[in-house]
């Protein structure tokens, strides 16, 4: 059960979805850095955009993301973290790499599978380096690029039984490339507003 953004997207004229026309986002963060620039880029987001300081395994949600690699190892940083609280996830990332993109995941795109668990029921792959251990430049946008590929996955993608959006209300978003990527708190959380005014609009999506 995989999806992918700008994939498998509805259908044209399709009755509109029961779910809201944005999900709630919940920005984590286990260091003070990052969590006050989530907190400032947060206050100046419409919809359901909260902050939460501690580990994004928390959070009660549908959908966890995991700022991955373009190959879907997950070895390091939060990544490891998942692979060690959902046994098989890191295969199931890598198998729906290599199905929907020839086992390379361009940033700027997403899969999502199945976590095995009733909560979060899903992971959002959405890479923000090619290399594992890779650190970015100054001035990447790769942080805009990822969360881009989450909201879109969120807002178009379909999983087998059905669109993202219908199972999935609340994601869980750590650091995106803050880790071992380097960047800046403070890029990161701008990119990442920039990428939820892009997708969702800067307007009340609640």
């Amino acid at each position: 059960m995989t999806a992918e953004s700008g994939t498998h997207t509805g259908r044209e004229g399709a009755k509109p979805p029961v779910a809201p026309r944005a999900p709630e986002l919940v920005l984590c963060a286990v260091d003070e850095p990052l969590a006050h620039a989530w907190t400032a880029a947060a206050e100046k987001l419409a919809g359901r955009v909260r902050v939460h300081r501690g580990s994004v395994l928390d959070v009660v949600a549908q959908a966890v993301v995991s700022p991955a690699n373009s190959f879907g190892w997950m070895r390091g940083g939060i990544d490891a973290v998942y692979a060690r609280a959902f046994p098989g996830v890191e295969q199931s990332v890598r198998s729906a790499v290599l199905a929907f993109h020839g086992g390379e995941l361009p940033i700027g795109d997403a899969v999502v599978v199945p976590t095995g668990e009733v909560q979060p029921a899903w992971l959002i792959s959405a890479p923000t380096m090619r290399e594992p251990g890779e650190r970015l430049p100054a001035d990447t946008v790769h942080p805009y690029l990822a969360a881009r590929a989450v909201f879109l996955t969120w807002r178009d993608g379909r999983l087998d039984h059905g669109p993202v959006r219908e199972f999935v209300d609340t994601i869980a978003m750590p650091g995106l490339g803050t880790g071992v990527g380097g960047v800046a708190p403070a890029t990161c959380a701008r990119q990442v507003a920039a990428a939820w005014d892009e997708v969702f609009g800067n307007r009340d999506v609640r």
